[in-house]
């Protein structure tokens, strides 16, 4: 895989270190319908590499202000999963190469009318670890001391204009995730054999090394007549209520979070997202349990419920959360679990996330009968250094009480601090570096260590 994905990286790093007189004239190749596919799509990137100096004006929204810059954050709004923006946020997605590339043909014309959007990333990263067999909990870099490729997304999305009022719109997401992140992010039923069907006693994860997840699928309808808009959202979707995300791009941190790690990834069922006013959005649901297909056994109806509250000032969020409930026993991955979120915003420079949880399951299989409790809490520390680049500062507690999410019977620590640079609008690079221990059992490395310091480095590359 590395032979696919570093000649790719390099094709746009050429085009991002073009002399600067071949710049130039960048805006006007890209958009000179008598060149080729490649001539233009190479022109996209050295005009993104080159920005226009003139800022572009901003999108008319009906909701509070966006707090924070994005880029350097990943984000510019707070957080509100099952939807990609809050209601009243108009759509804030960059226009990436492989779009302006397209746009001269007859499906990229197709697409623009149709507001229908394509574009994506590649995700390499390297780490070197004290451990030597496996870096779990850490994830996704499980693969200790290597090159690995984590992601190559591509998505397809139409998203609905929740901003207007005054009729009804709707929209859909599909994305296709290959890479090794996929041990992660499968869901049982879908595509899950090339993980759960083929042990491999040598490496760190059981399944194919490298393996093909559709994550999202999902249809939208923007309703604007129920309270101040509601969207449906059917399918299968992100679950509802981490600061981090499945995606590379959307995360402040290369690593993720012991807490993040063993919760859960997707949902498939029906979530409405419902905004009162604007500081109010409540959230209802129902799926088929977390990580399991509607159509597969493991699957368990569940109850899923949120409310989201933003202070008028825009510095202060909160966003509690039921992730999933049900009366079953322990299925697949048949959680039920409890969220907390708190944002607060010091000023637009510099915001802190905190979340907490509790989650068990119900007499899962190995374990005495009866609940099997996990919580945790982690926070982050957030700095916008310049508007291309940030700090971001990660500092967790997790208790797994009997071993049920990571293995092992302990209590864990983990810290973390890392740098995100953009290098350009299509090309960021996160290097990192973690600390984490385990205080009652040997937790790291196959239960050989009782600690584990790791650096790590990746880079994206939008497509």
């Amino acid at each position: 895989m590395r032979s696919l994905t570093l000649p790719c990286i390099t094709f746009a790093l050429l085009a991002l270190i073009a002399p600067r007189a071949a710049r130039a004239d960048a805006a006007s190749t890209v958009s000179d319908c008598s060149q080729d596919f490649v001539t233009r799509l190479t022109a996209a990137y050295r005009a993104d590499a080159q920005p226009a100096n003139s800022a572009a004006p901003a999108s008319v929204r009906r909701a509070l202000p966006s707090p924070f810059d994005s880029p350097p954050f990943p984000s510019a709004e707070w957080q509100l999963g099952g939807v990609d923006y809050p209601i009243g946020v108009p759509n804030e997605n960059a226009r990436y190469p492989l779009e302006e590339a397209l746009a001269c043909n007859r499906f990229g014309r197709w697409m623009q009318r149709h507001r229908i959007e394509i574009y994506g990333w590649l995700n390499p990263s390297v780490n070197l670890s004290t451990s030597h067999t496996t870096n779990y909990p850490l994830s996704y870099a499980v693969r200790p001391n290597r090159i690995e490729f984590n992601q190559a997304l591509l998505r397809i999305e139409r998203l609905p204009n929740t901003v207007q009022t005054d009729h009804l719109d709707w929209g859909f997401h599909v994305d296709l995730l290959y890479g090794y992140d996929y041990h992660f992010t499968a869901m049982k039923g879908v595509l899950s054999n090339q993980l759960l069907n083929q042990p491999d006693p040598n490496q760190p994860l059981a399944g194919k090394v490298y393996g093909v997840d559709p994550m999202i699928f999902y249809a939208d309808l923007y309703i604007p007549w129920i309270a101040r808009g509601m969207q449906i959202t059917a399918g299968r979707y992100l679950s509802l209520p981490d600061i981090e995300a499945q995606f590379s791009p959307n995360n402040y941190l290369v690593t993720h979070s012991i807490l993040y790690t063993v919760d859960a990834y997707t949902n498939m069922g029906v979530i409405t997202t419902t905004r009162l006013d604007k500081n109010w959005t409540v959230q209802v649901g129902l799926h088929g349990g977390d990580d399991a297909a509607i159509w597969n056994s493991a699957s368990r109806l569940s109850l899923q419920a949120c409310v989201r509250w933003v202070s008028d000032s825009d510095d202060d969020m909160l966003y509690p959360c039921i992730e999933s409930y049900n009366r079953s026993s322990q299925t697949y991955n048949n959680l039920q679990e409890f969220v907390l979120t708190w944002g607060h915003r010091f000023s637009r420079r510099v915001h802190t996330l905190t979340e907490a949880y509790r989650l068990y399951v119900r007499n899962p299989p190995g374990l005495p009968r009866g609940e099997a409790p996990a919580w945790g809490i982690v926070n982050y520390l957030n700095f916008e250094l310049d508007a291309d680049d940030m700090i971001s500062i990660r500092n967790e507690f997790y208790d797994d009480v009997v071993g049920q999410r990571t293995g092992y019977a302990t209590r864990y620590s983990s810290h973390t601090i890392g740098l995100t640079r953009w290098v350009s609008p299509d090309l960021e690079v996160r290097p990192e570096f973690r600390y984490e221990r385990s205080y009652d059992v040997p937790a790291y490395d196959n239960g050989r260590r009782w600690s584990q310091m790791t650096a790590l480095m990746d880079v994206i590359l939008h497509f």
